[in-house]
């Protein structure tokens, strides 16, 4: 069988990581215990996910003409991405500022730069969109560009995956276009207004016909309009970074879903890939390969 296409239409950043062992309060001053400066953003993470995952990848979006630009780009093709629709435009590419603390939890900064360039799609993303099994979306480019790229693949024929992330109103014009919401529960909470997770997606699925919630330790939640939802428990492991989980998850669910697995299956699978991630440090870099993830479902007595 050959590989899906997977096209990732989203943000690049170069994440700039400071390790503590307690999160400073404001005003407050302390001192780091490490620095990593590793190359990210929720749609290069999710690229790269899927990439190691087995998908043949092709990320949309846009870098500064700075060094860092030069450097994300280079990241993404090393990754095995085709890199055909990241543009490259005047000014600084885009930064998040983490801090992640002696638990694992993280707190984030993003400061947009070349994403937030990209107001729609340019000539060629449509055909790049039409070429894939799967559309993968997030919420860190501005909303005219994200709901541009969601039109194009429902009216190409391709199933679009949204990560409401950062967590904002969706407008309808967006959700009407989307295939599979996958937020965290938080974010299913902030946009629902509803903290329980299964009430949050019975709202949820009042605007689009899937959701997956994830629930961080707990695993995860998915529904259809038509069938109870189906829980899927996480893989216990020992955190030590959680910045790129959820992006690790969506990356691989989509990967399983195009191959052809059912949700339960795809669910399992990226449970899977995002209990390694959260072993290591850094976004893109903490990523399993596809043969990892398989040989952690097999020691679990799961299938891949």
């Amino acid at each position: 069988m050959s590989a899906p296409r997977v096209a990732v239409f989203g943000s690049v950043n170069m994440d700039l990581v400071a390790y503590v062992d307690v999160a400073p309060a404001t005003g407050e001053t302390v001192t780091g215990t490490a620095f990593r400066q590793v190359p990210g953003g929720k749609g290069a993470n999710q690229a790269v996910a899927a990439a190691r995952a087995g998908a043949d990848t092709v990320f949309l979006g846009a870098v500064g003409d700075d060094a860092f630009g030069v450097e994300l780009r280079e990241n993404l093709v090393a990754a095995g991405i085709d890199t055909t629709g990241l543009r490259t435009v005047t000014g600084p590419s885009g930064i998040a500022h983490i801090v992640v603390d002696g638990r694992a939890g993280n707190s984030i900064i993003v400061v947009p730069g070349a994403n937030g360039e990209v107001v729609g799609t340019v000539a060629g993303d449509r055909e790049l969109i039409g070429g894939a099994d799967a559309l993968l979306l997030q919420l860190e480019l501005p909303m005219e560009a994200v709901v541009a790229a969601a039109r194009a693949g429902r009216a190409l024929g391709v199933p679009v995956h949204l990560t409401p992330a950062p967590a904002r109103e969706l407008p309808d014009e967006l959700l009407e276009s989307v295939d599979v919401l996958i937020p965290n529960e938080h974010e299913a909470a902030a946009i629902t207004g509803r903290p329980d997770p299964r009430e949050a997606m019975t709202a949820l699925l009042e605007r689009v016909p899937e959701v997956l919630i994830t629930l961080g330790g707990e695993g995860s939640l998915y529904g259809t309009r038509d069938a109870e939802p189906v829980h899927t428990p996480a893989l216990k492991v020992e955190a030590v970074d959680t910045t790129a989980a959820g992006d690790t998850f969506c990356g691989s669910f989509a990967v399983a879903r195009a191959e052809g697995a059912d949700p339960r299956e795809a669910m399992r699978f990226a449970a899977a890939a995002a209990a390694l991630s959260v072993q290591r440090p850094g976004a893109s870099s903490s990523m399993a390969s596809r043969a990892e993830v398989e040989d952690l479902l097999r020691s679990h007595g799961r299938s891949a």
